[in-house]
């Protein structure tokens, strides 16, 4: 079972501002090896819009 790089956890949420940053560090988790896990979930804070996806490192 390989393990994820740098040390890096095996679930992760990654978040923030609806923005080019945090598709490209989703982006980044996925050229790891970290697979997408649910829909991602989006939020207003009254100013910007915020999302939250979950990433996982696969089995085996």
């Amino acid at each position: 079972m390989s393990e994820p790089p740098n040390g890096k956890l095996r679930y992760r949420l990654l978040t923030g501002p609806d923005d080019q940053a945090f598709c490209r560090r989703v982006s980044e988790a996925i050229a790891e090896g970290y697979r997408l896990h649910g829909s991602p979930a989006a939020t207003f804070d009254g100013e910007h819009v915020v999302l939250a996806q979950a990433v996982v490192w696969p089995e085996g």
